[in-house]
């Protein structure tokens, strides 16, 4: 039962549903999302354990209202009001059957309130579902410099993943556990390091020590990327071999983020009620790295998160993703002109090992 499980709802009303699960201490751990068709019905939040890791489970979920205004969990006495002659359920008695990376839901509420829904979750491969364009190191030059002013932000990876967040990659799904427990760990060991002390109750300060985090190597649900094609590149080409006559190529992602803020609400929000994905440009407290790098973030609770962005293309009729692919062997070509460009692990890492790496490949892996 492990994963994102996306899906419609029947029953007594219909709707949308995510959920995701986490295995813990050897049973499975849940939070389900059900925002229903019609505004004049609340939205729900249910939590539930199951007592092992059997195919079919039988489990008591507590349920929660969801406050139409912010998108977050609330009581039923907040909201109450706005929902004139409905009532809200507290727990339900849900069914679970897993077949495969199909998920039957039946659940019956202690009002009565019945909801059926056969979820299905990313498929456990590599494989992106986005075809890149293959260029030259050159001919990628001339292709940027003539969308400069187009809004795009850039991603380089080494080979063409598929975008995925390091939180979702590692197997995690539940960002509500992130933020309540890894989060607050991580505060208390690294506020006797950082020169700051994070007030994680102010969203700016919230947000720089999630980055401060990711850029460190902690998993979480953010994806990096720059507002430099150049800067991009340099990561997709800077772990790959040198000399290296490998056929694979490196891949950049171009993000339409000028288009995509235009049509979909940002959130500051990291665990909303909802899938969703937001741009955010982080305050650089503790972090010099965000400056030199040209740095803007993804935020997501997404897991597959191509496929987000590809069902937001068909509703809207707009491209937000599109990627180059560029042959892994023009690397040393690529990282000359970009040494040329004052864009060097050295200036990109401004720290005592950024500055070894520069030097190393500049006196020894030549």
């Amino acid at each position: 039962m492990k994963g994102q499980w996306l899906g419609k709802y029947v029953g007594t009303v219909t709707g949308k549903i995510m959920l995701n699960i986490d295995e813990v201490d050897g049973v499975f751990e849940g939070v389900a999302y059900l925002h229903p068709d019609k505004k004049e019905v609340p939205g729900t939040i249910a939590y539930f354990r199951t007592e092992d890791k059997a195919a079919k489970s039988s489990v008591t979920a507590s349920t929660f209202p969801i406050d139409p205004g912010s998108g977050f969990q609330t009581s039923w006495e907040e909201i109450k009001q706005f929902f004139p002659g409905m009532s809200h359920s507290k727990s339900a008695v849900v069914n679970f059957s897993i077949n495969g990376d199909e998920l039957a839901v039946d659940a019956t509420t202690d009002i009565e309130v019945k909801v059926k829904a056969s979820l299905t979750r990313p498929p456990n491969n590599s494989e992106t579902k986005i075809s890149g364009q293959k260029m030259s190191w050159s001919d990628f030059k001339d292709y940027v410099g003539n969308i400069s002013n187009s809004g795009y932000l850039f991603r380089g990876q080494q080979k063409p993943w598929p975008l995925c967040t390091s939180f979702h990659r590692r197997g995690r799904y539940r960002i509500s556990e992130f933020t309540s427990k890894d989060v607050k760990q991580l505060h208390q060991r690294l506020s006797s390091i950082t020169n700051h002390l994070f007030d994680l109750n102010m969203p700016e300060q919230n947000g720089a020590f999630f980055n401060l985090l990711q850029h460190h190597g902690y998993p979480t649900p953010l994806l990096d990327w720059s507002h430099s094609p150049y800067v991009a590149a340099f990561f997709a080409f800077r772990d790959r071999p040198i000399g290296s006559k490998e056929s694979g190529a490196i891949r950049i992602y171009l993000f339409n983020n000028r288009e995509w803020q235009k049509r979909y609400r940002q959130l500051q929000n990291i665990d909303p009620a909802f899938p969703h994905l937001s741009v955010m440009e982080f305050i650089s407290i503790d972090n010099p790295r965000t400056v030199p790098q040209q740095a803007v973030t993804t935020v997501t609770n997404i897991h597959d998160i191509e496929a987000y962005l590809i069902e937001k293309e068909k509703e809207s009729g707009i491209s937000f993703l599109k990627a180059v692919d560029i042959v892994a062997s023009e690397r040393e070509n690529t990282m000359s002109d970009l040494r040329f460009m004052g864009i060097t692990a050295g200036s990109m890492f401004p720290s005592i090992e950024g500055v070894c790496e520069e030097l190393r490949e500049r006196n020894f892996d030549m």
